[in-house]
């Protein structure tokens, strides 16, 4: 069982913060830089940070919260804002959430709020300025890892490959709902790669091929938004696609049986897209496993029915994955939590 390990970092509203009843095993009180945090914190396990804007000197400029989400991860944040002008300011909050700074507010009972139900993009698209959006890019040039491709400007298709982890995580009729769920918004192909189990979903458009076709198949559908490559056990897939989704299925037998063949798998999937497929894990379930395991988990997605015509519990992730135009319907807003705007 995890122990709750959390972080508090107060300034201006130390006070308030003070009176949180929640478990710390850290706390800072003052004003600090952004590297002094992150030296600070970088190896430090904890399940949440609560951050007092006011805490992080030069915090008006957003490219002092964009070197903390380089370092820092910004799933565990959540972020209290003060009321200055900066702040507040619409431009400024978007590139929070470009940024994957979702968990923030103006208020305690918001941060208690969020310390149990953490936003997604959903919770907080209607703050996301797209005509504005920006890559978020450190002083090296690379781009921020949280800082997805947004699938909304054409041009040459992105390729996501899907690999089961564990065996039979689910990667075929993953991507056939994905593509399914996709085609409301997206021009996007289906691919598998030395197999043919798309063919028992009946869909003339899903393409079976093998590794020395697939480079062909990429380059006659470039002009598509997006390319999902089921990569079963393709050497020649993991050098042509774009990024990886790894998938596991995080039940006991299948765990086992996947760390009994190789104990180093959860360390092989460190830092990159590790995705909880029919997953009943709650928040708290996740947590533990995030700590056995020592990873951070992308996504934790719940079993889902693959006749559904219309999939909503993946949207969540799809807008994650960088698919802002599945977040174009109707908002479920959190009344009082974020205390930003009247009305």
């Amino acid at each position: 069982m995890v122990i709750n390990l959390n972080v508090i970092i107060s300034n201006r509203y130390k006070d308030a913060l003070s009176n949180l009843d929640i478990e710390v095993i850290k706390s800072l009180e003052g004003e600090f830089t952004v590297d002094e945090i992150i030296n600070t914190f970088k190896n430090f396990f904890f399940q949440r940070m609560i951050l007092d804007i006011t805490a992080l000197k030069n915090y008006k400029d957003i490219k002092t919260l964009q070197q903390l989400s380089l370092s820092l991860d910004m799933d565990r944040l959540i972020l209290l804002l003060d009321d200055s002008p900066e702040v507040t300011d619409p431009e400024f909050l978007s590139d929070l959430i470009s940024m994957r700074i979702y968990n923030f507010t103006m208020n305690v009972e918001g941060i208690k709020y969020l310390y149990n139900n953490p936003n997604s993009y959903r919770d907080v698209a209607q703050y996301h300025q797209l005509d504005t959006t920006h890559e978020i890019v450190s002083d090296s040039g690379a781009v921020s890892a949280g800082a997805a491709k947004v699938f909304d400007m054409g041009g040459t298709a992105t390729v996501i490959g899907f690999k089961n982890v564990t065996e039979g995580a689910g990667a075929t009729s993953l991507i056939y709902m994905i593509k399914n769920q996709l085609a409301h918004n997206y021009n996007v192909v289906a691919v598998e790669v030395d197999k043919r189990d798309f063919m028992y979903f009946g869909d003339p458009k899903l393409i079976s091929t093998n590794g020395q076709m697939l480079s062909n198949i990429i380059n006659s559908n470039a002009k598509a938004d997006a390319i999902l490559v089921d990569m079963n056990k393709s050497d020649i897939a993991e050098s042509l696609v774009d990024d990886v989704i790894y998938l596991v299925e995080p039940s006991k037998i299948k765990l086992n049986k996947l760390l009994s063949t190789n104990a180093k798998a959860f360390a092989d999937c460190r830092k990159k897209k590790m995705v909880l497929n029919k997953s009943l894990l709650s928040n708290h379930d996740l947590l533990d496993f995030e700590y056995e395991t020592n990873t951070k988990v992308f996504y934790n997605l719940p079993p889902l029915y693959d006749q559904e015509s219309d999939n909503a519990a993946l949207d969540a992730f799809l807008v994650k994955l960088g698919f802002v135009r599945q977040s174009a319907g109707e908002t479920e807003k959190k009344k009082g939590i974020f205390g930003l705007f009247n009305g």
